[in-house]
């Protein structure tokens, strides 16, 4: 039997939270967009610490955790990693009307949350006993520290869950598919409520992996103008860090509790490439996204914008804004985010349908950065540009896609 939407409960969000480059509240992001200026530096140590990188850019977070409101005693097995993640979540579940609250650990609330990896100066200490024969540097909390379901654990712990717990890493999808798989789980009823999310440290190692694979860019003495995903002259990604955070909540138990809706989520879809670990498949994407579609019970036509995953990458662009078009068949208006802070990777998807979900709400959505000059490859898509566009958008799409050949398609529903 085909299992939809139909046939199990509405899910809601109720609360959303976000570490970024942008800030860390919508009213700051909003103000972030609207400047049209990214966040990307310049990283001179590298010139001396990584000579061979080819980039030379980034965009980290003026990130630091407020000892005095979190003590060392409940948050001494988080890494950086991991207090952004419970920075966003705080602030989510705040916003959802659910600090402190009873049902956390009631056995009905569940957590879905992802990386790419987890604390990279951890991993380090464990390597020390391989690498130097030292084995002084492990502590008891290193492998924690250090584990990909870091924020995850370290999550349900600290806010003392004992539903279920979903980790998802799966690199540039892990917050898009732990949305994704939370709302499929309160959607069939096994929990009410699921903090849902992602992120990611920033690690020069992460640069390097992507540095390998000549996806960088190099206009290293230029970094307000990249990337500059679809444009014609784009050269590759700059990597971000962050974490976001969202709410979701059985629908009709938001309205018995009084909570504020910021949106419904329509649908959902992922498969996989089965193709290639890298790169991106043209028709596996945009049948995950008509899987999303279909899931949602509505047409093409009624998606009011799409944010694409857009890396600025040669490759991926091409082949994400076809498969776009391939579905939509007509000029969708689309933006990325990645042009202002960077990929994120394991927070991107989470931080992005946050931003999605806040401009759906405002009814303006973000210009693409940086693009002047279309790639004529890309897809027919009306990419929004200038200062950005007034848009009175029922229902929004947010797309991501990872290495391993794994989508991802969010819609969300505005509810009025």
């Amino acid at each position: 039997m085909d299992f939809n939407r139909k046939n199990g409960r509405r899910v809601v969000v109720t609360g959303g939270g976000i570490v970024s480059a942008l800030g860390n509240d919508w009213p700051t992001a909003l103000k972030s967009l609207k400047a049209c200026k990214n966040f990307v530096r310049y990283m001179s140590d590298w010139d001396k610490d990584f000579p061979l990188l080819n980039t030379r850019l980034a965009c980290p977070v003026d990130f630091t955790l407020d000892e005095k409101k979190y003590p060392r005693k409940k948050i001494r097995g988080m890494g950086r990693i991991s207090e952004m993640s419970l920075v966003a979540t705080d602030k989510a579940l705040e916003i959802a009307g659910l600090a402190d609250s009873p049902e956390l650990s009631a056995g009905r609330t569940g957590i879905a949350y992802g990386s790419s990896v987890g604390s990279v100066d951890p991993l380090m200490d464990m390597y020390a006993m391989l690498v130097e024969h030292d084995v002084s540097k492990m502590g008891s909390t290193t492998y924690i520290k250090a584990m990909p379901q870091t924020c995850a654990c370290n999550l349900e712990v600290y806010y003392h869950l004992t539903g279920r717990l979903i980790p998802s890493n799966t690199a540039c999808t892990s917050g898009s598919l732990s949305i994704g798989y939370a709302y499929e789980t309160i959607r069939s009823g096994i929990q009410d409520i699921m903090i849902a999310g992602g992120a990611e440290e920033f690690s020069p190692m992460e640069t390097a992996i992507f540095d390998t694979l000549f996806s960088t860019t190099t206009k290293n003495d230029t970094p307000l103008l990249t990337p500059a995903a679809y444009d014609k002259n784009r050269d590759g990604l700059v990597i971000g860090e962050g974490a976001g955070t969202l709410i979701l909540e059985d629908y009709e138990h938001a309205v018995k509790r009084g909570a504020h809706i910021y949106a419904e989520i329509a649908g959902f879809g992922t498969n996989t490439d089965g193709t290639h670990i890298t790169s991106p498949n043209r028709a596996t994407v945009s049948k995950c996204i008509q899987l999303a579609l279909d899931d949602a019970g509505i047409s093409p036509d009624e998606i009011g914008y799409v944010n694409t995953h857009g890396t600025g990458t040669s490759t991926g662009d091409v082949c994400e804004s076809n498969a776009t078009y391939d579905v939509f068949k007509r000029p969708v208006p689309a933006s990325t985010v990645k042009n202002y802070i960077g990929h994120t990777l394991g927070a991107c998807g989470a931080i992005e349908a946050y931003l999605t979900i806040g401009m759906m709400n405002e009814g303006w959505f973000l210009p693409n950065l940086n693009l002047k000059d279309l790639d004529p490859d890309c897809g027919k898509l009306d990419y929004i540009t200038g200062s950005g566009r007034e848009i009175n958008a029922e229902y929004v799409m947010s797309n991501n896609f990872a290495f391993g050949g794994i989508n991802t398609s969010l819609i969300f529903k505005k509810v009025n």
